[in-house]
């Protein structure tokens, strides 16, 4: 068993709903020999220095969340694509302890099974920002304006990618409007959607 992190240590004692179910699967984890650390708030398990599986928790229900979650197998079919824009992690969700303690040797598995996937350098094949559909209203925006399209192209993908999610997100013509008009001004600015 890995040693627990006393910087980590405030995330377990704070009084949340989630409480007795970070506890048992911060022991799981530990019981695999992962490193401790406090990321994002959060606690990170890593190894050699890699970030392996964070623990997480929301309104319905807390969660084991693995970095490269898509390159497990899951032969149980519990790993869960958060949005259809996350490429790479997948969460195991829980919503009491009793499913936590139930499943212990099969979440041990998927802990182990990212270590091998660590341990053997595989990666996750990202889709490229060019394949990701521009919403339409955005597009017009981008072929009337080519001041607009020169500093959109020059943003990092990253920074194109997070535009181009927000500006789909919403079901309306007109929010989608909205959100590209404020957003206008720092994508001709260079800058990133939180920047």
């Amino acid at each position: 068993m890995s040693e627990m992190n006393p910087k980590v240590d405030w995330f377990f004692s704070q009084d949340t709903q989630w409480q007795k179910e970070y506890e048992k699967l911060r022991k799981i984890i530990l019981d695999c020999g992962l490193i401790e650390e406090l990321k994002w708030g959060c606690p990170c398990y890593t190894f050699e220095n890699t970030n392996i599986v964070l623990i997480h928790g929301f309104k319905e229900y807390c969660a084991l969340l693995f970095f490269k979650g898509a390159l497990l197998n899951d032969p149980n079919g519990i790993l869960i694509q958060q949005t259809k824009n996350v490429q790479s992690a997948r969460q195991i969700r829980f919503t009491n302890a009793k499913e936590i303690v139930k499943m212990e040797k099969i979440l041990k598995a998927y802990v182990y099974e990212a270590i091998e996937v660590e341990r053997a350098g595989l990666k996750v094949k990202l889709k490229k920002t060019s394949e990701f559909k521009v919403p339409e209203e955005f597009q017009k925006r981008l072929d009337k304006n080519t001041t607009l399209k020169k500093a959109f192209d020059a943003l990092t993908p990253g920074r194109q990618r997070a535009y181009i999610f927000y500006f789909s997100q919403p079901k309306q013509s007109k929010t989608r409007e909205s959100r590209i008009e404020k957003s206008m001004k720092q994508i001709l600015n260079g800058k990133g959607l939180n920047d």
